[in-house]
């Protein structure tokens, strides 16, 4: 697949590239204001993520007003536990809702199994294929899922928390039954992301969003193994692991197959290379709540952030960037590192 911009996928690769990769997790979203009339188009989130035609243009948007240097597949990671058997309703003020939730060996017996539960998703496929006809090339575009544990959260907990409990109590209560329903969630996303790949995806990444609420025993335990069997199983394309909160299993993803590690804004960039090794390219990790700043601190950042991680890296966010950020200072971030050399590196 000939790609025009393919300034990401040289630098997974580790080549010498002019400048770093710049793009934003969330760029689809509120910051625009052709999302803000798409969205009202839609009517629901939900239809927006279901409608091949609707997530084809919100991946695109992006690209054509900020001159990312690639495209994400505009989706929910909750559309995984859904196809699995669980719906979920996605509350304005609230967030993500499951009426029904996984409590026992009887709900997890319930879910469909992995491919049939991947062919759930084909308005995915088909908007993937939608958005590389109409990307014709310009930047790469990329997959993504829900890590494991992630995913097993929402299943359990069945609703979005600060802390999870019910979900992190399963662990404890009940290790076993947790592997179960973790087992089937990472068959299910290693059928879904090779589906990605079929229908075009050239980059994956998995969001290990709650990461941070487990100790790094129980990451070890209850995370790592699956992230491995995802990675070793997704062989196709370059992989991206970003776990938010995880700091204390840098040194354990320097040993899994990823070749991208994103990282958050908590992280020192010299200390994740100390604990990653040199094999890793890095991605991140501004804090989102810099881009409230005048454009000039922005545009000033961004080439820092450049310096401070020097090559190896893709300029992004150590999250999501947040729905209220200024259009103007996010265009700023991307402009700043867009003008930034590794000349001299």
């Amino acid at each position: 697949m000939k790609t025009d911009n393919d300034l990401l996928l040289r630098t997974i690769k580790g080549e010498h590239t002019e400048r770093p990769p710049v793009w934003l997790m969330r760029q689809a979203g509120r910051i625009l204001p052709e999302y803000r009339a798409l969205r009202q188009e839609a009517g629901t989130f939900k239809r927006l993520v279901e409608t091949p035609a609707l997530a084809c243009e919100a991946t695109l948007q992006p690209v054509d007003a900020l001159g990312v240097d690639a495209a994400i597949l505009f989706s929910d990671i909750l559309v995984v536990p859904e196809a699995m058997g669980l719906p979920y309703e996605m509350q304005e003020k609230t967030g993500p809702w499951f009426p029904k939730v996984v409590a026992d060996a009887s709900d997890i017996e319930k879910l469909r199994p992995a491919e049939l539960a991947a062919d759930e998703l084909q308005y995915v496929y088909d908007a993937i294929a939608l958005i590389q006809r109409q990307l014709d090339g310009r930047v790469p575009l990329i997959g993504f899922c829900g890590a494991p544990w992630t995913i097993f959260a929402y299943m359990v907990e069945g609703k979005g928390s600060k802390t999870f409990s019910t979900a992190k109590g399963m662990l404890y209560r009940a290790p076993e039954l947790a592997h179960r329903l973790l087992e089937h969630i990472t068959a299910t996303s290693i059928a879904y992301l090779k589906n990605q790949v079929s229908a075009g995806v050239q980059v994956v990444q998995l969001f290990d969003s709650w990461a941070g609420l487990l100790s790094p025993q129980q990451y070890r335990e209850f995370s790592v193994p699956y992230l491995q069997q995802i990675a070793e199983a997704i062989q196709e394309v370059p992989k991206t692991i970003f776990a938010k909160g995880a700091w204390f299993a840098l040194e354990d993803f320097g040993t899994l197959s990823f070749e991208t590690v994103g990282l958050d804004w908590t992280i020192d960039p010299a200390w994740a290379k100390q604990q990653l090794g040199t094999q890793k390219i890095l991605q991140g990790n501004l804090d989102p709540c810099q881009l409230y700043a005048t454009p000039e601190t922005v545009y000033q950042a961004a080439q820092q952030m450049v310096t401070s991680f020097g090559r190896g890296h893709i300029a992004n966010l150590g999250h999501g960037v947040y729905p209220d950020t200024p259009l103007e200072n996010v265009r700023a971030f991307v402009s700043g590192i867009k003008a930034s050399s590794y000349a001299g590196f």
